[in-house]
C-alpha cells in the first residue's frame, strides 16, 4: 500500500493518562493501517479504547507515544495551532449527542463551520444539507427538529469542509433503530460516493457488518481486524 493510498497509518501507538502507579494505558501498542475510500468500524465496550482512538485520529489530543498519520501528516508532533489546523482542513466529526448550537438554525449551525474554512459559507452549507435530505428544513432550529433530522444537521456540519475524513462517536446511539438505518446509509453514501474514509466508533456489533473493515478494541488493544468481503446495507441489520 502507497502513501497516496493511505488514510490513516497508526504504529505502536500508546496513549496514557496521568503519572506514575496511578497512570492509566489507554492505548497498549496499537497498529494498524485505513486506505483511502474505506468504511471502517471500531468496535468495542466501554473503557475499551475506541474513543480515546477516534480522538488520536482527529488530534484533539497528543500520543503518549508512537506513530501516527493521518492525511499524509504526522500528527504526533504536531504542536496545538498545527493540531488545529490538521482537523480545521482534514478532519470532520459527528457526535453521539449532535452538539448543535439550539438558538441557531440548521443553516446557521452548519454555515457556522463552513465559514472557518473560506467564502460562500451559506451556499456551501446549503448544497450539503440538501446532500442529507434537509433543503426543506434548513430554517428550522434544533428544537424543531427529530433526532434523525438533528444527526443529520450533525453530518453535514462535518462534511461541509468537504474533509477526506469523517470521524463518528457512537452516530445512531440515542436513535431508533429506523432513524439509525437513515443516518448510516447516510454515512456509507459520504464513502462510495463522496470518496473519503468514514470511521465509525460504536458499542453495537451489528453495524460492523456493512463495514469494509472491523477493529475490535479490548484493554487497548486490538483483538480483531478483520475485512468484510461483502458488506451489508444498512437496511438488511438485524437490529
Amino acid at each position: 500500500m502507497t502513501e497516496a493510498t493511505v488514510a490513516v497509518r497508526v504504529e505502536d501507538l500508546v496513549k496514557s493518562y496521568g503519572e506514575g502507579e496511578t497512570a492509566v494505558q489507554a492505548l497498549r501498542g496499537v497498529s494498524f493501517t485505513i486506505p483511502r475510500r474505506e468504511f471502517v468500524v471500531i468496535l468495542g465496550p466501554s473503557g475499551s479504547g475506541k474513543t480515546t482512538l477516534l480522538n488520536q485520529i482527529g488530534a484533539l489530543e497528543p500520543p503518549t507515544s508512537g506513530s501516527l498519520q493521518a492525511d499524509g501528516v504526522e500528527l504526533g508532533g504536531l504542536d496545538e495551532s498545527q493540531r488545529t489546523e490538521y482537523r480545521l482542513r482534514s478532519v470532520g466529526f459527528v457526535f453521539q449527542f449532535f452538539n448543535l448550537v439550539p438558538t441557531l438554525t440548521a443553516l446557521e449551525n452548519v454555515a457556522l463551520i463552513a465559514e472557518l474554512t473560506g467564502g460562500d459559507a451559506v451556499d456551501r452549507s446549503m448544497k450539503v444539507l440538501e446532500q442529507v435530505g434537509l433543503g426543506d428544513r434548513v430554517d428550522h432550529f434544533p428544537g424543531q427538529l427529530s433526532g434523525g433530522e438533528q444527526q443529520r444537521v450533525s453530518i453535514a456540519r462535518g462534511l461541509v469542509k468537504d474533509p477526506p475524513l469523517l470521524l463518528c462517536d457512537e452516530p445512531t446511539g440515542s436513535l431508533d433503530s429506523d432513524t439509525g438505518v437513515q443516518v448510516l446509509d447516510l454515512l456509507r453514501a459520504t464513502t462510495d460516493g463522496g470518496g473519503r474514509s468514514v470511521v465509525v466508533v460504536t458499542h453495537n456489533s451489528t453495524i460492523a457488518d456493512m463495514a469494509d473493515r472491523v477493529l475490535e478494541l479490548r484493554d487497548g488493544h486490538i483483538v480483531r481486524d478483520e475485512t468484510n468481503a461483502s458488506p451489508s446495507q444498512a437496511k438488511d441489520l438485524d437490529w
